[in-house]
């Protein structure tokens, strides 16, 4: 079996460059719980958020000492991941929109997803790792737009520099990308290094890749100061892109996630695999096989596919035949209003008529019992 270090370096994750869902209401209360994901915790989350930054890190008992520190001593970039948050999770659900599992959140939960995050799955790695690239994505922006008081732009960029379209200098705000990156190791890694089990090892590898793919999307931006408008002389400064590429990013590393194993002495994994020979080191990893998320079984936190929407003209999973696990669908005709022949009218208005269609919405039919289950 192929081994590595399950708690390496951050620029292990440094990746090379390859080639969704059900929505509730995201309330700052429990974002900081989210990000801990601790299902022993059952306090009065709810309130949390009405209450001062203090009293919040003090009464949250999800929190290990190194992050209710952090939480006193910064209570402003707490409040800058709880805004990320609702971005991450809007994030997740957009890329699984279309499948069995659609990051659905569960309201009044303190774990957010519910018992699903208790499976060491695929899944679960990538909730780990695209809340931790959330954390240094909201971090990081919040630094650069000057809402916190402990950094701002990224200073280290001075001087001359060059790329393929020529000399420029370094100017302007390059975003603090390195200050997001240690901040929310320190806070998002807390608490699974206090611990030394498969789990923990395999949060922090997927916490650690979702931080280093933010900065992996980090570009360079210009602008120009040349003679009406050329680029003769230019500023430029670096930024984080979109964070949609880093969803994407993400997602494709959810599809080729590595099966793994902790090794004897407990200080990193084994491929499960043995046949796998590539490097696991930029990859997202898993200890524990998914359900299929066909039916609703609270134990596996599984919400079942009955009633979600399904393309029936599609063969992905997103077609009735693979979201609803061959039980068959309900098609439903429903009338829909949209906008149509909209005309730019001078000066400065687009004018648009409302137009009805009628359209048929595909639904799965819920799992039938076995007919002897009817019987008394």
């Amino acid at each position: 079996m192929r081994e590595f270090d399950g708690v390496g370096s951050e620029d292990r994750c440094v990746s090379r460059r390859e080639p969704s869902g059900s929505t509730h209401r995201i309330d700052l209360p429990f974002i900081l719980l989210l990000l801990l994901f601790t299902p022993s915790v059952d306090s009065s989350w709810w309130y949390i958020g009405a209450l001062g930054a203090r009293v919040i890190c003090d009464n949250i008992p999800g929190l290990v000492n190194k992050q209710r520190q952090l939480c006193q001593r910064h209570p402003d970039l707490m409040q800058s991941i709880g805004e990320g948050a609702k971005e991450w999770i809007r994030e997740c659900q957009h890329q699984f929109r279309h499948h069995r599992w659609n990051c659905s959140t569960l309201e009044r939960d303190h774990t957010v997803f519910g018992r699903v995050m208790l499976r060491s799955s695929r899944e679960a790695a990538f909730v780990y790792a695209i809340s931790s690239a959330g954390v240094v994505y909201a971090i990081t922006r919040a630094c650069s737009q000057g809402e916190l008081k402990i950094c701002g732009c990224d200073t280290h960029r001075r001087g001359r520099a060059s790329d393929e379209e020529g000399d420029f200098d370094w100017g302007g705000c390059s975003d603090n990308i390195n200050y997001g990156i240690k901040f929310a190791k320190a806070f998002v890694d807390a608490r699974a290094r206090m611990v030394k089990d498969a789990r923990a090892l395999m949060n922090l590898h997927n916490n650690r890749c979702g931080r280093m793919a933010v900065k992996r999307f980090m570009k360079t931006e210009c602008k120009c100061h040349g003679v009406s408008g050329s680029c003769a002389l230019r500023t430029c400064w670096l930024a984080m892109s979109d964070f949609l590429q880093t969803g994407d990013y993400l997602r494709k590393k959810y599809n080729t996630a590595v099966e793994v194993t902790m090794n004897q002495d407990g200080s990193g994994f084994m491929v499960a695999d043995r046949d796998y020979k590539k490097t696991t080191k930029n990859d997202l990893v898993y200890i524990e096989n998914s359900p299929d998320y066909c039916l609703m079984d609270r134990s596996a936190g599984s919400l079942g596919t009955a009633g979600r929407v399904c393309n029936k003209s599609s063969r992905g999973m997103d077609g009735c035949e693979v979201m609803c696990c061959g039980r068959g669908y309900d098609t439903t005709r429903v009338k829909r209003v949209s906008k149509c022949e909209c005309k730019f009218k001078w000066c400065c208005a687009v004018e648009c008529r409302d137009c009805e269609e009628t359209v048929d919405v595909h639904t799965c039919k819920p799992h039938k019992k076995p007919d002897w289950l009817d019987l008394t």
